[in-house]
Order: structure tokens, then C-alpha cells, then sequence
């Protein structure tokens, strides 16, 4: 009897590392789609600004992306926002980008624009949140009050131009006459309220900005509405503001700023977005990384745990990407 106990371990054991070589190839298979060596090659990405979300995130998805297609390079590019970001892509300077979408539309409704057609959605993210922002001891309590005052409304390219813009036109505020514009965004902004260079500040991004919050800890500052019949007023002003959406910026955001108070504005959804002619594998293997990474970049970017695979696919005003579409299709129940 004795004698049949080799055996029986070494059955064991042949079974054991047949079970563990099953057990890697369905790991392979997950990871790797029907055996396929992930893509390499090099793409460049179009963020935004250093304190803004989209360069967080950007940074964090290059990480993701270098786990899941290690010979990929990414290149990261900052910029002024989604002005710029949506003229990157549509004219070949970038291969992939995050826009608001309506700084999409606002750039395939003008005339001229090279690259309009050739833009393709990759994946709907998160919402922006449009955010004004003014001392705490400030007289300014609504958008009208903002007339006479020293106002910065963004880089001409960027996202929130766009929108702080239509904002003071909707409270009957030209912004070229009515008020002093400056140019700063997220990155200066701050210290341009703290030192009283500015009255007002416009931001839009997501919830919340790390800019906003390291101003939280030097500064006492609260937030401006932005009201519904203002929002509801946009949406008069061309096909663009459709997608403008009235909301709460919700108590939790900045809580040592709200005080328990959700602050009424409005959102508008960012999109992940490439060219039509992006190679279709490489694109469906970005956008599996974009869903699968959305709790781990989600530890670090708040907003990002919002990116969702049921709402993902909906990146109008932008038709999806084939490769995208491919990717869709493989998770669909």
C-alpha cells in the first residue's frame, strides 16, 4: 500500500498544475482578447490644465493604460482646456482627448473647421460642474452682481470661456463691456482671488477640483449660484447649450466651503473622444481600459468613479468610434 502513495501525489500534483494552467489561461484570455498581443506604437494625449481634472485623470489612465499594453507610449500634452483639446484632435496634433460636449458641437456647428467630420466618441465620462467662485465677505450673491466687477472667465481655448461666456450673456452681461475679463483658469485663479487681483472666479470641471481644494485650506471663499431659469435661458442660445443641464453641486463636494448647503449650477457631460481614422484595435483596447480602470482611477479622481458602462456609449453630439463600438458589443449581455 505504501507504494501507491507516490503515485497518488504525483496524480495530485499533475492535477494541481493542470488546474493552475487553466486557471492563467482564462487570466490571459480576460486580458488579453482572443490571444492577441496588446497594441504598442505611440498616441498622444490632450489633458489640460496642471490643477485641473483633466490632466489628474490623464495621468492616471496613462498608468492604467501602461499596465493593460506595456510597448503603448503615451504622451501627455496640457492645454487650455476643451477648446483646445477638440482642435487637437480634429486637426491630428493629438490622438485622443477629454471634451465637454459642448465645446464639441460649438466646433462642428462653426464654419470651417477642419477635422469636423473626422471626430469619433470613445467613451461619455463625467459631468462638469460649473463653479463661481468669490470671497466669502464678497457683496456678489448672483451672476447679474457680477457687472462692474473684475471677473476671470478662462483661457480663450478652454471649456469654461466657452460657458462663462454664455453665462453672462443669459444675465444680460456683456462680457466685453460689463465687466473687466481676465484670462485665468484653475491654475491662477486661486491666488488671483487671495490676493484680490479679482473679484470672481469661473471654473468648470469635476467635483471635486483639487485646485479648489488646496484654495480651501488658505482661503475663505463660497460659491455663486448659477439658477435654474438661468440654465433654462442657455438652452434658447443655439444647439450647443442643449447640452447644459440645470443641477446641484452637492453638499459634499467641498464640505468644509458648503457647509451642508448644496449650491444650485449646472453640468455638462465630458467626453472621451479620437478621429475617425484611429486604429479600430487600439481604440477598443483603450476603452476596455477606460471601464476597467474607472474604481481604481476612481481612488484618486472623485468624478471618475462616475464613468459607467450602461451610460458610456452615449457620446452624442459624436457618433462612436468602431473600435469603441466593438468593445460595447463584446460586454453586452
Amino acid at each position: 500500500m505504501s507504494k501507491m502513495f507516490p503515485r497518488i501525489g504525483r496524480r495530485r500534483a499533475l492535477q494541481g498544475a493542470a488546474a493552475g494552467f487553466v486557471a492563467f489561461g482564462l487570466l490571459l484570455w480576460w486580458l488579453l482578447p482572443l490571444g492577441e498581443a496588446p497594441p504598442s506604437g505611440t498616441i498622444t494625449f490632450s489633458t489640460g490644465t496642471q490643477a485641473g481634472v483633466y490632466q489628474q485623470y490623464g495621468k492616471l489612465l496613462r498608468t492604467a493604460l501602461r499596465k493593460d499594453m506595456p510597448n503603448l507610449k503615451v504622451k501627455l500634452l496640457t492645454s487650455d482646456g476643451s477648446q483646445e483639446n477638440v482642435r487637437r484632435v480634429a486637426t491630428g496634433q493629438a490622438d485622443f482627448t477629454i471634451a465637454a460636449a459642448d465645446a464639441v458641437e460649438t466646433y462642428e456647428l462653426a464654419d470651417h473647421n477642419p477635422g469636423a467630420d473626422e471626430l469619433r466618441g470613445v467613451a461619455r465620462l463625467y459631468d462638469d460642474y460649473v463653479q463661481l467662485i468669490v470671497p466669502r465677505d464678497s457683496d456678489i450673491s448672483s451672476v447679474a452682481d457680477l457687472k462692474g466687477k473684475r471677473v476671470a472667465i478662462g483661457p480663450p481655448s478652454s471649456g469654461v470661456r466657452l460657458i462663462a461666456d454664455r453665462v453672462l450673456k443669459a444675465a444680460g452681461i456683456d462680457a466685453t463691456k460689463d465687466i473687466t475679463p481676465f484670462a485665468d483658469g484653475i491654475d491662477t485663479g486661486p491666488e488671483g482671488l487671495k490676493q484680490g487681483k479679482i473679484d470672481a472666479f469661473f471654473w468648470s470641471g469635476g467635483l471635486p477640483t483639487e485646485g479648489l481644494q488646496k484654495l480651501a485650506h488658505t482661503f475663505t471663499f463660497r460659491f455663486v449660484p448659477i439658477k435654474p431659469d438661468l440654465v433654462a435661458d442657455l438652452h434658447d442660445h443655439n444647439r450647443a447649450t442643449r447640452y447644459y443641464r440645470a443641477t446641484n453641486m452637492p453638499e459634499s463636494a467641498y464640505p468644509s466651503v458648503q457647509n451642508g448647503v448644496a449650491v444650485p449650477t449646472l453640468a455638462v457631460s465630458n467626453l472621451l473622444m479620437t478621429r475617425k481614422d484611429m486604429d479600430p484595435r487600439l481604440t477598443e483596447w483603450i476603452t476596455r481600459t477606460v471601464i476597467r480602470s474607472r474604481d481604481g482611477i476612481g481612488t484618486m479622481v472623485h468624478s471618475a468613479q462616475l464613468v459607467d458602462l450602461r451610460t458610456a456609449i452615449y457620446t452624442d453630439p459624436l457618433a462612436l468610434h468602431e473600435g469603441a463600438r466593438r468593445y460595447y458589443r463584446s460586454v453586452k449581455p
